[in-house]
């Protein structure tokens, strides 16, 4: 498994195509409500220093399969918050999820020396697991904030400290 920059129109679009399936943007909230991701957002994102962006790849080639991003890069208080989408569904529950947001919180702590890292999960998504797998902390829960097909749900929130992450 790699990761991958957003570097070319084609990935660009992939990614834009992922993140526009409801099977995906349900999940998610980029702020103000924006859930789905056009290209134009994503090729700004990409020149911003407060998003950090990959495609991560199948283990034995450099199809991608899904995005791995940080969010809210704040190297003045050295925190972001990460989130990943399997865009391959065919790839799913194969931990390749699990290891590229492994790699980009290695990323994270050594390269960008960021210290806190937090992701927020809506309540009954498989990504709890994933959480969880990676030493993340439960930190609360901000109640009814989330709206899938009009019905509210919770949002979980978790952190992980450098000292805690476990390079894979």
């Amino acid at each position: 498994m790699r990761l991958l920059p957003l570097e070319n129109p084609e990935l660009i679009r992939l990614v834009a195509d992922w993140m526009s399936r409801k099977e995906n943007y349900q999940w998610l909230d980029f702020g103000n409500g924006r859930q789905v991701l056009t290209p134009e957002w994503l090729k700004i994102a990409t020149q911003r220093d407060t998003e950090v962006l990959r495609v991560f790849t199948l283990d034995d080639d450099v199809t991608p399969i899904g995005v791995v991003g940080l969010a809210n890069v704040d190297r003045s208080f050295k925190t972001a918050r990460i989130w990943v989408v399997a865009g391959d569904k065919s790839f799913a529950a194969r931990g390749y999820a699990t290891r590229a947001s492994s790699a980009l919180l290695t990323h994270a702590f050594r390269d960008l020396g960021l210290q806190a890292v937090n992701t927020w999960i809506v309540e009954h998504n498989q990504s709890v697991r994933i959480a969880r797998r990676l030493n993340f902390t439960l930190i609360g829960r901000q109640r009814r904030c989330h709206y899938i097909d009009g019905q509210a749900c919770d949002r979980l929130w978790f952190d992980l400290l450098a000292s805690e992450h476990r390079e894979d």
